[in-house]
C-alpha cells in the first residue's frame, strides 16, 4: 500500500510540473509563430511547435515520471485511491503557474484546491483492500474500443468548438488517462512479464492509444485554455472513471463501515476540482477578451 500511494504521489508531482511547463511551452510556440487558433482550433503544424519547444519537452519527461509512477500505484492500490492522489497535481499546477505563467489565483481558487487536497486525506485513510488484477477478454476489447471512440470525438469536438473546446478536451484526455489506469490494472503478461502474452491482450494497446490519445487532446488544450480549467477538467475525467468502474467491476473497496465516507470524499474532490476547471475557464476568457487586437 505505501510503495503505491508513494508512486502516486510521484506521478502528481510529475504530471502537476509537466502541465505548468507544457503550457508555457504552448504559449512561448504560439508568441513566436503568431498562429491564431482559429474556429476550428490549433492546427497540427502549431500543436508540433509548441510540443518542440524546450519547456513542452522538459514537461514531456516530467511525464514519463508520472507514467511510470501511475503505473506502479494502478498495479498496487485501489483506482479509486491512485487516481485521486494524481488529482492532486491540480494543486501543483495551480502553484507553480502563479510562478511560472503569472497566473493570479482567487480565494474562491484556494477554498477548492484545498477541499480537493482535504478529500484526498480522507481517501487515503478509508481505502481498503486493491481488488481484481484480472477481468474477461470482453472486458480488455471494451477498454480499447471505447478509448479509440473517446479520441475520435475528441478530435471531432476540438474540429467544432475551436477555441471552445479547451475544457472538454480536457475532460476527454482526462478520461483517456483513466482508461489508461484501467487498462494498466488488468493488462496480462506483467507479472510474471511475458512479452507474447503482453503483446496479444488489447489492452495492452489501449494503454498506448489512451496514453498517446490522451497527451494530444491535452496539449491541444493547453493551447487553447486556461491551464487551470484544462488541468481540473483532466482531474475530473482521470478519477472519476477509473474510481467508478474499480469499485464497480473490479472489486475495489474502502475499509469496513467507511464506504459512505469515501463516497463524500470522492464526490467533494470531484466537484471542488470541477469548480477551478469554471473558475479557470472564466479568468482565461475574460484575460482574453481584455488584451488588445493584434
Amino acid at each position: 500500500m505505501l510503495i503505491g500511494i508513494a508512486a502516486a504521489l510521484l506521478a502528481c508531482l510529475g504530471y502537476g510540473t509537466a502541465s505548468v511547463l507544457q503550457g508555457y511551452g504552448a504559449r512561448q510556440a504560439a508568441a513566436e509563430t503568431h498562429e491564431p487558433a482559429g474556429d476550428h482550433g490549433p492546427t497540427l503544424r502549431s500543436t508540433v511547435a509548441a510540443a518542440l519547444t524546450p519547456a513542452f519537452i522538459a514537461g514531456m519527461v516530467l511525464d514519463l515520471v508520472g507514467f511510470a509512477g501511475s503505473l506502479v500505484s494502478a498495479r498496487l492500490i485501489p483506482l479509486f485511491l491512485s487516481q485521486t492522489i494524481m488529482s492532486a497535481n491540480l494543486a501543483v499546477t495551480a502553484v507553480l503557474g502563479i510562478a511560472v505563467l503569472g497566473i493570479r489565483l482567487q480565494r474562491r481558487d484556494w477554498l477548492a484546491i484545498a477541499a480537493v487536497l482535504l478529500s484526498l486525506c480522507v481517501l487515503g485513510a478509508t481505502a481498503g483492500p486493491l481488488g481484481d488484477d484480472s477481468a474477461p477478454p470482453a472486458f480488455h476489447w471494451g477498454v480499447l474500443i471505447t478509448s479509440i471512440a473517446v479520441l475520435l470525438n475528441g478530435i471531432g469536438l476540438i474540429r467544432l468548438l475551436g477555441t471552445r473546446a479547451a475544457i472538454p478536451a480536457g475532460l476527454l484526455a482526462g478520461i483517456l488517462y483513466g482508461g489508461m489506469a484501467i487498462a494498466v490494472r488488468v493488462v496480462n503478461g506483467i507479472e510474471p512479464l511475458s512479452p507474447k502474452v503482453l503483446l496479444a491482450d488489447p489492452a495492452a494497446y489501449a494503454v498506448v492509444i489512451a496514453g498517446v490519445g490522451g497527451f494530444y487532446l491535452f496539449t491541444v488544450a493547453l493551447q487553447i485554455g486556461s491551464v487551470n480549467g484544462a488541468a481540473a477538467a483532466l482531474v475530473v475525467g482521470e478519477t472519476v472513471v477509473p474510481g467508478v468502474i474499480g469499485v464497480v467491476l473490479l472489486g475495489d473497496t474502502a475499509r469496513p463501515g467507511m464506504g459512505w465516507l469515501v463516497a463524500v470524499a470522492f464526490v467533494a474532490a470531484v466537484v471542488s476540482a470541477v469548480a477551478v476547471a469554471v473558475f479557470g475557464a472564466a479568468e482565461n476568457s475574460q484575460a482574453l477578451a481584455s488584451e488588445p487586437a493584434q
